[in-house]
């Protein structure tokens, strides 16, 4: 028998937490771990554009590790050391910081900033790296109003953000793409 998708115990603008605590949908943490679901759904989006064995396998990886980080938004941080919640671990980060490193040996200097566009891929690689942004930008407000965030997930978002601009690149290059340089206009 299929389980039913709705349930209709948010009908009155509140959902829980991993753990049980009702909070309005309009709060904080669910605008963190939906954003990081939107971005899940935008890489996917990516890895479906995308024909490079080892970028594929990256992707569903971030899209792995991206679960981990909307479990961890997810939970009441007062219940979690209870619950068996998956962990990120700081060779997630380093995994990130090695694979822009492989990458940026074989793409030219950037001489201007780029402009998102020149093949669907590379456009939405560029989305993927602003609603990462977002997602950090909320993780940063959540820690300064004292709602508790682990650090290594802020971390994590930074250094993925930094990635996706990098495999933008990198998959334009691949591609044989131009890169669109921003020129800027000057008055006068």
């Amino acid at each position: 028998m299929a389980i039913k998708i709705y349930t209709k115990t948010g009908d009155a603008g509140t959902t829980s937490l991993i753990g049980g605590t009702k909070v309005p949908k309009s709060h904080l943490r669910i605008d963190s771990y939906g954003t990081v679901d939107e971005l899940n759904s935008f890489i996917g989006l990516a890895n479906d554009l995308i024909s490079h064995v080892h970028t594929n396998n990256m992707l569903k990886e971030i899209q792995d590790r991206l679960f981990t980080v909307g479990s961890s938004l997810a939970c009441d941080p007062d219940k979690e050391p209870m619950m068996k919640i998956p962990d990120l671990k700081e060779s997630d980060v380093i995994l990130l910081e090695s694979e822009i490193d492989k990458m940026n040996e074989e793409l030219p200097a950037m001489k201007s900033f780029i402009l998102p566009g020149g093949h669907q891929a590379v456009s939405t690689l560029h989305v993927c790296r602003c609603v990462c942004r977002r997602a950090e930008r909320i993780c940063v407000l959540l820690d300064q109003q004292n709602i508790f965030v682990d650090a290594l997930v802020i971390k994590y978002l930074n250094r993925l953000s930094d990635y996706l601009f990098v495999l933008s690149r990198y998959i334009g290059h691949q591609l044989q793409v131009a890169e669109i340089p921003w020129k800027a206009r000057i008055s006068g």
